[in-house]
C-alpha cells in the first residue's frame, strides 16, 4: 500500500501516487529482499492486491471520475485540521481495480490474465487521439506543428494520461477529449482575461498535466488565440 500525502488541493497527488506505486511494482524483487533482511520475522510480502491512498485537503469532481477511469484500487482522502486540536478523516471515493499483481515477480502472466488484465485498462491518450474524429485529429496536428516550431529545445513526451512538450520543464501539455482539447500552459492565470468557455484558471482544480492556465480548443480559430499564450509558456520555461 503507498499513501500519498498533500496539504492542499494539489492536481499532482493522484498521479504522483500512482508513479511511486508503478514503481514499487516494478521494483518487487528489491522489496522484497529489503524486507526480508530488515524485517526477519515478516512472512512473504503479499502483492495480491496493491493499493494507493491519495490524502489531501480536498478533491475535485475530477479527481473522483478519474480514479474510476484507471484500473487500481485507488482510495481518495480529505483531511480536515481543526487549529492543531483535532484532525478528522473522510473518505471520499474507494475504487477496487479488476487488475490483480502476480505473488511473484519472476512469474509470468497466463495469456488468459495478460487478455483480461488489457481488456480492462482504461483508454491511453494514444489510442484515444486516434479514435477521435478527423477535424480533432488535424486540430492536434497543427497544435503540435506549432509548439514543435518553437525552438529546436522543445522535445515531446507521450505518458498514458495526456501529451507533454518541454524544455527543460513541461511548457504545454495537452489532454485529448471527445470533442476538443485541453491544453495547459505555465502562465499565470492572474495575468490573463480569462474567457468563458475557453480559458480557465485550474490552479486548485485536478488535471493530469502540469500549468494552470487551461484553454479549450475545438477549433482551427480557438488554436490561433491560444498561440500568443502559447508563445509566453515556451519564453518563460
Amino acid at each position: 500500500m503507498i499513501f500519498e500525502y498533500k496539504r492542499s488541493t494539489n492536481e499532482n497527488v493522484i498521479s504522483q501516487g500512482l508513479f511511486y506505486l508503478d514503481w514499487l511494482l516494478d521494483h518487487r524483487a528489491e522489496f522484497d529482499r529489503l524486507v526480508s533482511s530488515r524485517l526477519e520475522q515478516v512472512g512473504p510480502v503479499d502483492w495480491s492486491s496493491p493499493r494507493l491512498v491519495c490524502v489531501a485537503k480536498g478533491f475535485t469532481r475530477y479527481d473522483e471520475y478519474a480514479v474510476r477511469q484507471i484500473n487500481r484500487s485507488i482510495d481518495l482522502v480529505r483531511y480536515r485540521d481543526f487549529q492543531g486540536e483535532l484532525l478528522a478523516l473522510e473518505l471520499v471515493t474507494a475504487v477496487t481495480g479488476m487488475v490483480k499483481v502476480d505473488e511473484t515477480p519472476s512469474q509470468p502472466r497466463s495469456q488468459a490474465t495478460s487478455a483480461a488484465s488489457k481488456a480492462t485498462d482504461y483508454k491511453t491518450v494514444t489510442q484515444v487521439l486516434d479514435q477521435s474524429p478527423i477535424s480533432l485529429r488535424d486540430l492536434y496536428g497543427s497544435l503540435e506543428s506549432f509548439v514543435l516550431s518553437l525552438g529546436d529545445d522543445v522535445q515531446k513526451k507521450v505518458t498514458k494520461t495526456y501529451i507533454a512538450f518541454k524544455r527543460l520543464k513541461n511548457i504545454v501539455c495537452v489532454e485529448i477529449h471527445a470533442h476538443e482539447l485541453l491544453v495547459f500552459l505555465k502562465v499565470p492565470p492572474a495575468s490573463v482575461t480569462l474567457e468563458d468557455g475557453f480559458s480557465r484558471d485550474v490552479s486548485a482544480v485536478g488535471h493530469f498535466g502540469t500549468g494552470d492556465l487551461e484553454l479549450r480548443l475545438r477549433t482551427p480559430a480557438d488554436l490561433v488565440r491560444a498561440q500568443p499564450l502559447i508563445q509566453r509558456s515556451y519564453e518563460s520555461s
